[in-house]
């Protein structure tokens, strides 16, 4: 089982997942362990099944390396997150998590409730940039739980792409000429471009699979066959007659693999251009190969043909030692694939250039506990000690009850003198609070309408479709059906437009009238306060036109009234078969009472009708 000073690193790629065990050294560096990987099947055709995959590698893993329960950081791949390189205006260091969190709001194209994302402030360009990441809380939650369920716990989750600049970082440290570091993986290829401590990563939709499905189809033969046929007989093919010295069936093979592989510059070319001229970055001097698509034989050639620029092999074992009882010359044929774990390693004795942690959902929990530990410690031992405490005074007591309850009934007479005005002041307060609490009450009905009008009119602000009816109504039940639902009123009389200024352009509403025990009202008494009118729901007419989309725009409209409601809510108590009461969430159908599929084509626009509860019931006077 792995020592509490080890640190446990797992790269899960699309088609490998590997792991090392690292542990510091007596002077600050890193010392791997142990080391080794699992191989699983990239095919498209097998993805439902993908998790279980991971979940079993990590397993035969764990065991083979004897990591036993210990904490665990992992790297997942780029083609799995969101990444946005964003430059900032200059602010002081106070105002960065704000300002990153607007830009965070900004680029990740989903709201930021249901993703975990993380950033890092990025060193070496001439104004501040940071790099934001951000994955679906959901997928990450998922995965996440693949590495949990083998026993393994989670101490920090990495992108491979940040873990590989970190391995560069450290491994390349005398390397100042532009770098492009292509790792080439199963489903994709991530693209790093580094200039000293500059840094810019896109990855590319390009890898091993891609060839393997290439050949596939090629030959007509299924997913895992033709990936047998690319590793054990393929290789790339050169340009200047490199094929005619090949049997046929290995040159064609050969062709296929060029010719698919052959994307992977294009998009080299268009990124780099797109560094250049969007980042202020230069061209990259030196190219250097990792991953295991880099694993053919020929891909180096291929690309310094390809790119015109020297090639070689992605080696981050120079940062770190290598223990006695790891296979050396393993860890030498398989450096250009272990630089996520290194990379991960080095995050563990605190040599890491950037530090990206996507927190899943059960690991946020445990850590927020973790926090409130000493706070539960403390709690409990003032707890106990406040027992022990009790258990001694009263001990004391005891003896002295008597005369204590003497001297108590004596001041209690002094102080019985002071009980009435102090009675007196209270209850002078509590009609002040009450006061008080009608104008504040008056004032937040003064400008209810004003607000709900503004949230309508931001919910609803297009220009296919205009409001004309605006009605107040009371005693509205969204869920009465028949003859119930036809029982809600307008609070307004029809004729309020044409009334004589004075007169009350109210409805005659009986609200909040005491009932006997029969059931039957109680007549009010001289001096009762009058009932007021309340309204639980506005009717909203109006008319649309068909928007370019050919959607029908009030429900796209409603739909986005619901996403953030103020004033308005859209659930209500239903009754269930057993005569249960629990709140329900309001249909589209409950709340569009008119609404035609579609403008009649003698029509310039059709009427609709909604009517929408209230947030809470609002007296209109």
């Amino acid at each position: 089982m792995a020592d509490t000073q080890s640190s446990i690193a797992l790269n899960i790629g699309s088609q490998r997942v590997s792991m090392a065990v690292f542990e510091p050294s007596k002077s600050g560096g890193l010392v791997l362990k142990a080391y080794d990987s699992e191989t699983i099947l990239a095919d498209p055709a097998t993805e439902a099944s993908r998790p279980s995959q991971i979940g079993l590698a990590i397993s035969e893993l764990s065991q083979r390396l004897k990591t036993g329960r210990s904490k665990v950081r992992y790297a997942i791949s780029g083609q799995s997150v969101f990444t946005r390189f964003v430059k900032l205006p200059p602010l002081d260091d106070d105002n960065i998590e704000q300002l990153v969190t607007f830009e965070a709001q900004q680029h990740v194209p989903f709201p930021l409730e249901e993703v975990v994302w993380d950033y890092e402030v990025l060193e070496g360009a001439g104004e501040k940039e940071v790099v934001i990441v951000a994955i679906k809380g959901d997928a990450l939650d998922e995965l996440n739980e693949s590495v949990t369920s083998t026993g393994l716990s989670t101490a920090e989750v990495d992108v491979a792409p940040m873990a590989l600049y970190n391995a560069f970082r450290a491994s390349y440290p005398g390397v100042t000429e532009p770098v492009l570091l292509i790792d080439i993986g199963a489903k994709t290829s991530d693209l790093l471009y580094i200039e000293g401590k500059r840094f810019f990563t896109r990855s590319v939709a390009m890898g091993g699979a891609a060839i393997s499905t290439a050949i596939a189809k090629e030959y007509g033969v299924p997913f895992p066959e033709a990936e047998a046929h690319k590793t054990q007989g393929g290789m790339v093919a050169l340009g200047g007659g490199h094929t005619e010295q090949m049997d046929e069936t290995t040159a064609a093979l050969a062709m296929t693999i060029r010719n698919t592989l052959g994307r992977l510059p294009a998009e080299i070319a268009r990124t780099t251009n797109y560094y250049r001229s969007q980042h202020g970055g230069n061209a990259p001097k030196l190219v250097i190969l990792a991953g295991g698509g880099a694993n053919l034989p020929y891909t180096k050639e291929f690309f310094e043909e390809k790119l015109h620029l020297p090639v070689e092999f992605f080696n981050p074992v120079g940062a770190i030692s290598v223990g006695k009882g790891v296979d050396s010359d393993k860890v030498g044929r398989e450096a250009h694939l272990m630089g996520e774990l290194i990379g991960l390693g080095l995050r563990g004795v605190g040599k890491s250039a950037i530090n990206i942690d996507l927190v899943p959902t059960k690991v946020q929990a445990t850590r927020e506990a973790d926090k409130k530990k000493p706070f539960y410690i403390g709690a409990a031992a003032v707890f106990l000690g406040g027992l022990a405490l009790w258990g001694v005074m009263n001990t004391l007591a005891a003896g002295k009850g008597q005369d204590k309850l003497a001297s108590l009934k004596e001041q209690q007479e002094e102080l019985a003198a002071y009980a009435g005005p102090i009675k007196q002041e209270f209850a002078k307060q509590d009609k002040l609070v009450a006061t008080a609490t009608q104008y504040t009450n008056a004032e937040d009905d003064r400008t209810f309408w004003l607000d709900l009008l503004d949230e309508l009119k931001a919910g609803f602000a297009s220009d296919s479709v205009w409001i004309s009816d605006f009605e107040p109504l009371y005693g509205y039940d969204a869920l009465a059906t028949g003859d119930a639902a036809k029982k809600v009123k307008p609070t307004v009389k029809n004729e309020f437009a044409t009334a004589t200024y004075g007169t009350t352009g109210l409805q005659n509403i009986q609200v909040d009238q005491k009932l006997d025990s029969r059931g039957r009202p109680v007549k009010p008494k001289p001096g009762d306060p009058e009932p007021i009118a309340t309204a639980n729901a506005v009717r909203i007419k109006g008319f649309w036109r068909e928007n370019p989309r050919g959607s029908n725009l009030v429900y796209d409209l409603l739909k986005k009234l619901r996403e953030n409601p103020q004033h308005f809510k859209f659930q209500a108590i239903a009754t269930t078969e057993k005569g249960k009461k629990e709140e329900v969430t309001l249909k589209d159908q409950d709340i569009v009472k008119q609404l035609e599929s579609a403008p009649a084509e003698e029509s310039f626009a059709s009427p609709f009708e909604l009517v929408l509860p209230l947030s809470r019931e609002v007296p209109v006077k």
